[in-house]
């Protein structure tokens, strides 16, 4: 099982570059932030043959751009969209929930993207936790950009509880960020559970024109035995208020 992360910054420097960058990594799951017009994330699926869930519709409130997007045989069985208190009203942030499945496997996958200000992502990635800490015999996964380096209190909150695939399973120090001139690792995958992590690297092979931010790309095994939900499926909701 593959999963790749990767912020695409709203495919500003072109949709068919994120697509030749994605084709060329083969991800089963790919989670997105920076997702872009909703538009735009439709034909970038189609452009990679994947199914994509993304926020559900919010008239009133800005969006929050995650996504999660299968490729066969992954299946969608639920999709949620939390956002996360404290957020800066015109920058709001969450987390986008998908629990996917493929034969007997069930993995919950999420894609989010931190603040900026140190405290902003602390909060959220003890947000983060509640939602995502896996409970017995679940696989869970992770990724997103946090705008932090794993020195820093968010990514050290999630590392104490989830397991931060870079140190054991990538090379050298994994920068992603800028794109350019990589100097800062702040695109993670984490997972939980039933999950053994195989290989994970930063992919460079022509991504620095794609997007602001490399993707990582893992591979993972499945502890049992490896080999869907439509979008009006998704619901949303904020920690601590009823759904919605």
């Amino acid at each position: 099982m593959r999963i790749v992360t990767y912020n695409v910054r709203g495919f500003r420097d072109g949709r068919e570059r994120v697509a030749a960058v994605v084709r060329g990594l083969h991800p089963d799951v790919l989670l997105l932030q920076e997702s872009g017009p909703r538009r735009d994330l439709r034909r970038f699926a189609q452009d990679v043959g994947m199914r994509a869930a993304h926020d559900p519709w919010s008239p009133f409130r800005r969006r929050v751009k995650n996504a999660v997007l299968l490729a066969d045989p992954w299946r969608f069985i639920s999709v949620e969209l939390v956002r996360f208190h404290g957020a800066p009203r015109w920058y709001p942030r969450g987390a986008l929930i998908a629990r996917v499945s493929a034969g007997d496997d069930d993995v919950r996958a999420v894609s989010t993207h931190f603040g900026l200000g140190g405290a902003e992502r602390a909060s959220q990635a003890d947000s983060l936790l509640a939602l995502a800490a896996p409970s017995a015999g679940e696989a869970v996964i992770v990724g997103g950009d946090l705008n932090a380096t794993p020195d820093m209190r968010a990514v050290r909150r999630i590392s104490a509880t989830l397991t931060d695939v870079w140190p054991g399973a990538g090379h050298g120090s994994g920068p992603t960020f800028p794109a350019v001139a990589p100097a800062a690792r702040i695109d993670y995958v984490f997972v939980g559970g039933q999950l053994q992590v195989i290989h994970a690297r930063v992919a460079t092979d022509d991504a620095s024109n794609a997007s602001d931010h490399l993707p990582v790309s893992v591979d993972l095994r499945l502890r049992g035995e490896a080999e869907g939900v439509d979008q009006d499926l998704v619901r949303e909701r904020r920690p601590g208020f009823r759904k919605s």
